[in-house]
């Protein structure tokens, strides 16, 4: 796909998709699982969830801030994790240069303000995203999980 890049964050570059603008957040370096990509904190927190927000507790939602991190699309084959325990952006699978960086909606939302249909093209792509409220546990538990996730699980 052709790019426009939107803004170098160092670690990353936030690119618009020339042909649709949808918007993604690309690795500018390798990272191994484990390796902590930025830390992030909560711009703002609101009691009911939209669709820009992160979950950390119950009625309680965050905008994150770095803004350009709300870039950050799902799938359902992730590379990183939203840790709101530790408030760090985290590599869960390898991340090589160039790659978009996902996360799987579910592991940070439980009932999520907008469900949709996935097209992410992974294998095992679940089709409708709605949060872990409604995502079957043993699909859960192929996850990296929140701690507010595991605990309302």
């Amino acid at each position: 796909m052709d790019y426009i890049v939107i803004s170098d964050q160092g670690f990353c570059q936030v690119r618009e998709q020339k042909i649709t603008s949808q918007k993604g957040v690309f690795s500018n370096q390798d990272y191994k699982i484990g390796d902590v990509l930025v830390n992030f904190s909560a711009l703002k927190v609101l009691e009911e969830p939209d669709y820009l927000t992160v979950q950390v507790g119950i009625n309680k939602h965050i905008y994150l801030f770095p803004t350009f991190l709300q870039y950050v699309n799902h799938s359902c084959s992730p590379n990183v994790l939203f840790n709101t325990t530790t408030m760090a952006l985290e590599c869960v699978s390898s991340i090589h240069q160039g790659d978009e960086l996902r996360f799987f909606y579910p592991a940070t939302e439980w009932d999520m303000a907008q469900s949709f249909k996935c097209n992410c093209g992974s294998p095992n792509c679940l089709g409708q995203i709605r949060g872990a409220a409604y995502t079957p546990i043993e699909i859960m538990k192929n996850y990296k999980l929140t701690d507010f996730i595991k605990g309302m699980i």
